[in-house]
């Protein structure tokens, strides 16, 4: 699945766009990474989900249905720039910045690559006990699938 001595907890570097939307209450992890790929193309590493992700996604989806939970993104998916299911809603030469608001949370996620290396950060805010009640059900599996898209980008590059 993942190497686990090259994907590693790390500090989401001070330039990324993702410092201005933490408040209290929210979320941040960030794992790195050695690896000279740019964001737009890990991010596309990243998002090409293994089989064990898409089922777990697909999971998820039924789960979620009877709350009203998005399973992808609104808004129009032919006109929309994306990276896999989600909209990108920044991007620069060092990061790209995809994801969007739910009724329970609103969520980014950060590729930022600099100096041989690249960085996937996961921002979330809840808006409810739902929202954290959410986050904390799928951490473990968030984990596992950041450090398994990482492991993959580092593979490549």
């Amino acid at each position: 699945m993942f190497d686990t001595f090259r994907v590693r907890a790390a500090e989401l570097p001070a330039e990324s766009l993702l410092h201005g939307r933490i408040g209290p209450g929210d979320f941040l992890d960030c794992y790195s990474v050695a690896s000279g790929l740019g964001p737009r193309r890990a991010a596309e590493v990243i998002t090409a989900f293994p089989g064990w992700v898409r089922a777990l996604m697909a999971l998820r989806g039924v789960l979620t249905a009877p709350f009203g939970l998005l399973n992808e993104a609104p808004g129009d998916a032919a006109g929309m720039d994306r990276v896999g299911p989600f909209p990108v809603e920044a991007e620069t030469a060092e990061e790209l910045v995809a994801g969007f608001d739910d009724r329970h949370l609103d969520f980014r996620v950060s590729v930022f690559s600099r100096d041989g290396r690249v960085w996937l950060a996961t921002w979330v805010h809840p808006h409810n006990i739902g929202g954290r009640a959410y986050l904390a059900a799928i951490m473990p599996f968030h984990v596992l699938i950041s450090r398994d898209g990482l492991a993959r980008v580092a593979r490549l590059g």
